[in-house]
């Protein structure tokens, strides 16, 4: 599995016009999946990205997780993570 997580203010996924997932503050989680991943490996990247601890708390410190601001998760599949880009001749 591949992954990449940003924090957002919003966010939102538009198929043909027509909005399919959309967030609140929160994490949007581009998720590359293959054939070789197993139900462990995802169980233990849930666990990690629901305790990321990358929000600001009172002291302006990077102390808090989206559990603990009450935020959403927006995950997107995103095979083009394992894309193989290399320039073969």
């Amino acid at each position: 599995m591949k992954v990449v997580i940003q924090r957002v203010k919003k966010a939102k996924v538009t198929v043909e016009n027509s909005v399919v997932g959309e967030i609140k503050e929160g994490l949007l989680v581009l998720l590359g999946v293959t054939h070789e991943d197993t139900k462990e490996q995802a169980d233990f990247l849930v666990k990690k990205i629901l305790n990321l601890r990358i929000f600001k708390d009172e002291n302006d410190k990077m102390n808090l997780s989206v559990k603990d601001i009450g935020g959403e998760i927006l995950v997107v599949s995103q095979f083009t993570l394992y894309a193989d880009t290399s320039s073969r001749k």
